[in-house]
């Protein structure tokens, strides 16, 4: 039984329950806490190694405060499953990122105690701040914490938040949670001023010499001791960075030290205006192996929980991640003008090998997807061959850079869009479905989707030997397990392939959905084009099947407003042809966590689900034709 495993844990189902413990029993239920997440995790898969980090910083923050009176605002969602499970959700934990079950990240609809829903980092201090102000207007007493990670600190939204707070002396509390890394190790001037107030000898000999002055003094001197101590290390380090932007700055503290963190919290409350509180954690804490590796155990796949090692999926196609990864190596081998550019997703996106093998052409820029595309346009101002690694949900916060700094000048910057189209357990937050419909708008972008891995491989060729601005853009996952062609070979740009040759309905597949449009075809004995280009489109080929075929049917995982299939619309009526056309991709609303096919299959992108949708279509079933509409049939002009 759970409940004798995890006795205390087992006892509290809110935060109220929790703060009715006695602060003595708190290191058990940490300890009981983090044996759970380990379990559950286990078998799950997850986000383990932010979790095991913040046991105790969780612990000590809903045990000092109101929530969700009190307002907790946590950064990302990594770092919050201690925060899930003691805030009613421990019974339905084992279904964290499952279809149906508990979402991997803070969802406001989830729970009272998720103030504010989260899948992006640095965004918790503006959202906290809003909150803030939010309770001075009307008036009502409450405690406003944002918790943010030292990587997220990298992300120039953080620095405007702060900014904006200082300015305002608003009533804020920012928790800044330093383990020295994110996902990747951390990067950057702040990282490393950071580093350097922690390791400095002056600074700890003032610290551990105020810890013992401290100790020696009665209760009503020891405020005062307090502001001494925060001279003395002013006298060491003339101005935080923080101290300048406004901030009361305390710390650092030891976020595993639960009595001193609660007594600091508590003292902290008591303040008014913005305050910063700096706590020292280990990513991985209390579980050796996350502790060794705590990249590996930042999101984890199912995992024995006694010797730490993972499950391992057998099978020969590779991730198409992998491929961009050996791409990227071998042509930069071919190309030193070649550059490699990562937003502090070096082991997401597969640069790894890349940063050991050319650490003089790698650059991880932080958090910094604005900074990361407009890095990449000065080095292409310059004649080198940029290439940035991001993903598709992230590339959406560097859009105007896009616009305004690579496609105005038409320069040679390669985007490899990772994570495009539906991604499964991540969910809605780290979607991929919109770059189709935000790229195609863009002037002088060469858009393409591979079908397999052998044309990614060459369609990452392609975007890099083209003149002018590039994105390929493939899903997560493992490929079909097509072989790749060495030496590669650059694409004829805006051609695409017709793959079967049928009657009556044809289907313009775009990237990976190429196997269950082939599918479909042989059960419709339809014709089945794998399009490969989204911008610039086949323009002749289209045509041509429009003219030769009752109805088209577009296939994409890109939401369908503004996305291929809009493209095909949009030239088929600049050409006045009518046709009946069917535009089959992501509907109109945020998808739940699920596994990538489950999310297809509701999506209705499987192979049942276009065979099906085609059915209805060709019978005149279609749910979305108003009633009384025919097919339409080729009518030129």
């Amino acid at each position: 039984m759970a409940e004798d495993k995890f006795p205390l844990l087992y006892s509290i189902d809110t935060p109220r329950q929790l703060r009715l413990l006695q602060a003595e029993q708190l290191p058990q239920l940490a300890e009981e806490l983090r044996r759970f997440l380990i379990e559950v995790t286990s078998r799950t898969g997850g986000h383990l190694a932010p979790g095991l980090g913040t046991v105790e910083l969780t612990l000590a923050l809903h045990y000092v405060f109101n929530t969700p009176e009190d307002r907790l605002v946590w950064d990302i969602g990594h770092q919050a499953y201690p925060h899930k499970i003691l805030t009613g959700r421990r019974d339905r934990f084992d279904s964290i990122r499952q279809y149906g079950g508990l979402s991997g990240f803070l969802k406001r609809s989830e729970s009272e105690f998720d103030t504010f829903g989260a899948g992006h980092a640095s965004t918790s201090i503006s959202a906290a701040l809003g909150m803030a102000v939010a309770a001075g207007i009307r008036g009502e007493d409450r405690e406003v914490v944002a918790v943010i990670g030292d990587g997220a600190l990298t992300g120039g939204m953080a620095f405007e938040a702060l900014n904006n707070a200082g300015d305002l002396d608003a009533n804020l509390l920012v928790v800044l949670n330093d383990n020295e890394m994110s996902i990747s190790p951390n990067v950057g001037a702040i990282s490393s001023y950071l580093a350097r107030i922690l390791s400095g000898h002056a600074y700890t000999s003032v610290r551990e010499g105020s810890k013992t002055v401290l100790g020696t003094l009665p209760p009503p001197l020891k405020n005062y001791a307090r502001r001494w101590e925060e001279h003395m290390k002013g006298m060491v380090m003339p101005s935080t960075l923080f101290e300048e932007l406004g901030f009361y700055y305390i710390g650092p503290v030891d976020g595993h030290d639960l009595g001193n963190l609660i007594k600091t919290l508590e003292n902290m409350r008591e303040l008014d205006g913005p305050r910063f509180l700096h706590v020292v954690t280990q990513k991985g804490k209390g579980y050796e192996p996350a502790e060794g590796d705590p990249c590996v155990f930042h999101g984890v796949s199912p995992f024995n929980p006694d010797t730490g090692k993972l499950e391992r999926k057998k099978g020969k196609a590779r991730t198409f991640t992998k491929v961009f990864s050996d791409w990227l190596c071998d042509m930069a081998a071919a190309d030193d003008r070649l550059v490699g550019i990562t937003p502090a997703m070096r082991e997401g996106s597969g640069l790894v090998d890349f940063s050991r093998i050319y650490p003089d052409r790698y650059h991880d820029v932080g958090i910094a997807e604005q900074h990361a595309l407009t890095f990449a346009a000065g080095l292409a101002c310059e004649g080198l061959k940029p290439v940035v690694a991001i993903y598709s949900t992230f590339l959406q916060r560097a859009y105007d850079q896009l616009i305004h700094d690579i496609s105005i000048q038409d320069l040679d910057v390669l985007l490899a869009v990772d994570r495009a189209g539906l991604v499964g357990a991540d969910g809605a937050t780290h979607a991929g479905t919109y770059d189709y419909s935000y790229l195609r708008c863009v002037p002088n972008m060469v858009i393409m989707a591979p079908a397999d891995e052998a044309e990614c491989r060459n369609m990452l060729y392609t975007g890099f030997v083209h003149d002018g601005p590039a994105a390929v853009r493939y899903p997560r996952g493992n490929g079909p397990g097509a072989v790749e062609s060495i030496p590669m070979e650059a694409l004829p740009i805006g051609s695409a392939e017709k793959r079967r040759d049928g009657e009556a309905v044809a289907i313009l597949s775009f990237g990976t959905l190429l196997g269950a449009a082939l599918e479909a075809g042989d059960a419709l004995n339809a014709t089945v084009v794998n399009m490969r280009f989204v911008k610039p489109l086949d323009e002749s080929l289209v045509l041509e099947l429009a003219a030769s075929h009752d109805c088209l049917v577009t296939v994409e995982d890109n939401v369908v407003a503004g996305g291929a299939g809009s493209a095909v619309n949009e030239l088929l009526h600049a050409h006045r042809i009518s046709v009946d056309v069917l535009n089959l991709g992501v509907p109109d609303r945020h998808l739940d966590h699920g596994t990538q096919q489950q999310q297809l299959a509701e999506c209705g992108l499987d192979a049942a689900g276009i065979t099906a949708a085609i059915k209805a279509r060709l019978s005149g079933e279609d749910a979305r034709r108003p009633a009384g509409i025919k097919l339409v049939s080729r009518q030129p002009g």
